[in-house]
């Protein structure tokens, strides 16, 4: 059982591109990559930027709902990005507009200290990367690679509030209209075609060479074989209850609270775990506390 675990999390592990988290975290540490996908996505340039935090966790009270930022960047005039990789179309279609607005709220606490005046709020930008249109669904979606909103007034559309903050959704299925080139030469990639150009070359020769990098080949093997391990087990004792619907029952059940383990044990994340669960934290937290 043990040799088909591992064959299965080898299979994993070769399967991975960029569109898979763990692959993506890894590639974006490199900084002249991660900068310059910033660039690209908001036709700036930076001068540098550094990471405050390898794996950014902020909870602002110890009964708060924590969150986990993948990538986490400061540039040189203090202005703070989080990029993250969305693989989940969640039913819900609020899920993620409502994300962004918690991930907004809670760097912001993060980074306002006691006494401080709020003009000392930094500009944010919260950038969702999705292999999905995440407002395919909204009567104003129009298959669009890109979807930038701000805070704007409803009488003037073109006046700004300026409270400085962005959220950009990607939709790596949309069209490339609107868009430079290296970008669309990036979602292109995230959907799994051959890579075009510099950028989205340097992004392929990365994932490569992070896959070829035994430390993380370890890493993300022994992630995947303790997870299988565990829902085998939750497949036993679910089969154990004897009828067929309670056996099936089981198994859903055993692998709720095999995730939640692998939360508890520091091994996944809980929005991790609820991604692999098919459901919204919110939802698994509930069902899991039952």
């Amino acid at each position: 059982m043990n040799q088909n675990r591992q064959a299965d999390a080898l299979k994993a592990w070769e399967d991975l591109t960029i569109a898979d988290n763990f692959i993506f975290q890894k590639v974006m540490r490199r900084k002249r990559l991660c900068k310059r996908l910033i660039e690209n996505i908001l036709n700036i340039k930076i001068r540098r930027i550094t990471f405050p935090e390898t794996e950014k966790d902020i909870r602002v009270r110890r009964d708060s709902k924590s969150v986990r930022l993948d990538v986490y960047v400061e540039d040189d005039q203090g202005t703070l990005y989080d990029i993250e990789m969305q693989t989940t179309d969640y039913a819900t279609p609020d899920e993620l507009p409502k994300r962004t607005r918690y991930y907004q709220a809670m760097m912001d606490m993060d980074v306002l200290n006691k006494g401080e005046l709020y003009t000392k709020l930094r500009r944010t930008y919260i950038i969702f990367i999705c292999t999905f249109d995440p407002f395919e669904r909204n009567e104003l979606g129009r298959g669009r690679s890109l979807y930038t909103f701000r805070e704007t007034c409803q009488e003037e559309p073109h006046f700004l509030m300026g409270d400085e903050t962005t959220k950009i959704f990607l939709n790596s299925k949309g069209s490339r209209e609107g868009i430079n080139r290296d970008l669309a030469a990036f979602l292109d990639y995230v959907e799994g075609k051959a890579p075009q150009g510099k950028f989205a070359e340097s992004i392929a020769e990365a994932v490569e060479t992070a896959k070829e990098n035994k430390e993380m080949k370890v890493e993300y093997m022994t992630f995947y074989m303790e997870l299988r391990r565990r829902e085998e087990k939750g497949r036993e004792e679910g089969r154990a209850e004897g009828l067929a619907e309670g056996e099936a029952k089981g198994t859903v059940k055993g692998r709720w609270m095999i995730l939640m383990e692998l939360v508890h044990d520091g091994v996944i994340t809980m929005k991790e775990a609820a991604k692999r669960a098919g459901m919204t934290e919110e939802a698994f937290r509930k069902l899991t506390t039952r």
